[in-house]
């Protein structure tokens, strides 16, 4: 199934995960504190609304301050965007505007990636090695939702932590080689 077909078909809880995978996969933009959506992922295990949690993140994650370049924007993007009220109704198109920026994210910083891969139904074919990868977590994260319920959320949030640390790795080389790049510069 694709996952433009798994996202249509997923209930509120795997789209409110699906959303916040592909957020929290991108918070080495942000910063490095690797916990401060961990309180969201708790009420979608518990069941209790999100709204104060998801205030306190974008407090401490500086939500709606300029970003330094278009891939941090975009993820900025995805935490002012995120619905208040959990209804599927409310996550269905932020689910959807995240799997879109986060797969940009990672084309952004992928230097192996194409101009024009964003998202494709067909699977990973042409994607760049970062980007299929993306691709095969997001669609991870909604199926185990949808095969497991609530019991997938601790399987999903592995997969998401395992994402996250890959891209951070990319943005510490990416800012290794834009500091070499500026000595090298100056000499």
């Amino acid at each position: 199934m694709s996952l433009v077909e798994l996202i249509a078909r997923a209930d509120e809880r795997a789209l409110a995960a699906g959303g916040l995978a592909c957020l929290d996969r991108c918070l080495p933009l942000l910063g490095d504190d690797d916990e401060v959506l961990r309180p969201l992922w708790a009420s979608l295990a518990d069941g209790s609304g999100w709204a104060g949690d998801l205030a306190r993140a974008r407090d401490l994650l500086g939500a709606g301050r300029p970003a330094g370049d278009e891939a941090a924007l975009l993820v900025h993007r995805m935490l002012e965007s995120a619905p208040a009220e959990r209804t599927a109704g409310a996550l269905r198109p932020w689910a959807d505007a995240c799997s879109v920026a986060s797969l940009r994210v990672h084309r952004l910083l992928d230097p192996a990636a194409g101009d024009d891969v964003l998202r494709a139904d067909a699977g990973d074919a042409g994607a760049s090695p970062l980007v299929a990868a993306e691709l095969r977590r997001q669609a991870m994260v909604l199926e185990l939702l949808a095969d497991h319920g609530a019991q997938g959320l601790r399987r999903a949030l592995e997969v998401t932590v395992e994402g996250r640390r890959v891209l951070r790795a990319v943005v510490s080389r990416r800012a290794r080689n834009t500091v070499e790049a500026g000595a090298r510069a100056a000499l």
